[in-house]
């Protein structure tokens, strides 16, 4: 089922309209030259479709401009264009493959979110209060229930750094979920070999979560260009999160901050879902 679902790029569409005149094309004669439908031409000056990059570097090729020249500008287009050129996806089923995958993502990210206040609560009561309020059987699914979603919910980051070729998230994030594996292996196996002084334990994941998260924050700055203020407010809230961790003495801040920042992480991977499904409705609908 088509999904019809359209970006405007009202800024790209005059971009092309401008060279088009200034080369004293009509847009037949534009399709001529580039073997694109009249259809498609009004759509894309219009503003009511994104073109593939393909579609943008014939129709400029045809227009002898020199695409560097336009992504090196300083206006509203150029952004346009550095979206437009970060989603260089055009396989339908990768896309398709994609979408699915990060709606996973940010679907495990709310599962996540709702259940860890749960592994709180057990989690509080084992090692402060020396007792516990669930069963083994139960403590060991609601830790594995999470570890699973924490994987799926990172793993849409690491299905990000590849659309948007971002390598130090790609690398922060496989971190991050080995470590998580092995604080999570250590809280089950605790249960039959004894535990070290839950303080220590727990200093121990600040310092190591805070570290490899103020990275994940850095590298997630860096989606600013092709996600805009989300990923902007999403690395500057990681960043001030996990440094709080690092401290130690103000980690209980950071594990504070550590709500808005998973919500906004979550929004992250939602927003990047429906980029996705706007271009398999692209690719559908050529």
């Amino acid at each position: 089922m088509k999904i019809n679902h359209i970006m405007k790029q009202p800024a790209l569409g005059q971009k092309i309209s401008e060279l088009r005149k200034s080369k004293g094309l009509t847009q037949e004669e534009l399709v001529e030259q580039c073997n694109i439908s009249v259809r498609t031409i009004q759509r894309i000056e219009a503003g009511e479709v994104t073109p593939r990059s393909y579609t943008i570097k014939t129709i400029l090729s045809a227009l002898d401009y020199d695409l560097d020249k336009i992504k090196s500008e300083d206006s509203k287009v150029t952004k346009e264009f550095k979206k437009l050129f970060l989603l260089e996806i055009d396989d339908q089923k990768e896309v398709s493959f994609l979408t699915k995958q990060l709606s996973i993502a940010w679907i495990s990210g709310i599962v996540y979110f709702i259940i860890g206040f749960a592994e709180f609560a057990v989690d509080y009561f084992r090692h402060f209060e020396d007792r516990m309020i669930t069963n083994v059987t139960v403590y060991i699914a609601l830790k594995l229930v999470i570890l699973i979603s924490i994987i799926l919910f990172v793993r849409g980051f690491i299905l990000i750094s590849k659309i948007f070729k971002n390598y130090l998230l790609r690398i922060t994030a496989f971190i991050f979920i080995f470590i998580t594996c092995i604080f999570y292996t250590y809280d089950i196996l605790s249960l039959f070999i004894g535990s070290f002084n839950p303080e220590i334990i727990l200093d121990a994941e600040a310092v190591t979560y805070g570290v490899i998260g103020i990275l994940f924050g850095i590298s997630v700055l860096r989606l600013k260009n092709g996600l805009g203020t989300i990923a902007t407010i999403t690395g500057i809230f990681e960043i001030i999160t996990y440094s709080f961790m690092a401290t130690i003495i103000l980690s209980l801040v950071g594990f504070v901050l550590l709500t808005p920042t998973i919500i906004l992480e979550i929004i992250l991977l939602y927003k990047v879902a429906v980029m996705l499904k706007a271009k398999q409705a692209e690719i559908n609908s050529d």
